[in-house]
């Protein structure tokens, strides 16, 4: 297991392709881990690109803490410094984007390009305030008061139902493939058609590392759809926003938004579904963050 701690004592869970001239920190999904980026590593290797995914706070074996955007942020820095990295550019996931959006905006002398891949923009300013088109009348009351009520508070909210999709997945059973496959239910075509390559003690892996603790998906759940600690606007370097055409989890109005409201913004639009438009497009992505 590779750890490193934080100035503060903290431990966090990273994984790290160790060489390559260009050095890529990838911000993982909700509930993932570091293992999202292992498919990355191949195209890694062929581009020249350190590839290094950090577990946030609450995640596999990285220490709770009452983190957002900006804290990660600083997290990332910190475990740059250990690495010794100077300059990277980061790559975030889903609801990795808003933190791979915030290392640029806080740390702008050393974060040289960021790409998200179907992520949420700030919610709140959506038209209508919600990141996905299919929510009903009770899902949105949801989302709204997740919005306005204090962040622990949307913790507690979240809590029970949770509790029960993590009992209903069952992460510490042995079968590899009985949990992978329940692991992988429900997605879209595009997305169930890459995970049905994937190895099942992989899928397994994964999905006991991104349950091991509860507290990360809690975290990121309750502070994702309200307004970040930081503006778009103040993402300073070239930003590439990667999205999905097919991706019923995430409005293409996120990526739009985005991509009107971040300074030096690039839009690729790409006729696949959610994890998809990231596993079909490794070496497109790593390409334009060299």
């Amino acid at each position: 297991m590779t750890t490193l701690r934080l100035p503060d004592g903290r431990q966090a869970q990273y994984w790290d392709t160790e060489v390559g001239e260009t050095v890529v920190f990838f911000f993982h999904g909700c509930p993932d881990t570091r293992h999202a980026a292992f498919p990355g590593a191949s195209a890694a290797r062929q581009y020249g690109v350190r590839l290094v995914a950090v577990n946030r706070p609450g995640y596999g074996s990285s220490d709770v803490a009452a983190s957002d955007h900006l804290s990660v942020a600083d997290d990332i820095a910190a475990v740059a410094d250990r690495l010794g990295i100077d300059r990277y550019a980061v790559l975030g996931m889903s609801l990795g984007g808003p933190y791979a959006l915030a290392c640029a905006a806080r740390h702008p002398e050393r974060v040289t390009r960021a790409a998200v891949v179907a992520s949420p923009a700030v919610v709140p300013a959506l038209d209508p305030p919600y990141h996905r088109d299919d929510l009903g009348a009770e899902q949105q009351e949801f989302f709204a008061r997740l919005v306005s009520e204090p962040v622990d508070e949307s913790v507690e909210r979240i809590r029970p139902d949770f509790t029960a999709y993590v009992e209903q997945l069952d992460p510490d059973d042995p079968d590899d493939e009985s949990l992978a496959a329940r692991w992988t239910s429900g997605h879209p075509p595009l997305d169930a058609a890459w995970f049905a390559e994937q190895p099942a003690a992989e899928l397994a892996a994964a999905a006991r590392e991104a349950l091991a603790n509860r507290a990360g998906y809690l975290r990121d759940a309750a502070i994702s759809f309200r307004e970040w600690g930081f503006r778009p606007e103040d993402v300073t370097c070239p930003t590439t926003v990667w999205h999905g055409m097919a991706d019923p989890q995430v409005s293409i109005r996120n990526a739009r938004w985005l991509a009107e409201h971040l300074p030096d913004a690039q839009l690729e639009l790409r006729s696949t579904a959610h994890l998809s438009t990231l596993h079909s497009h490794w070496p497109e992505l790593l390409t334009a963050l060299r």
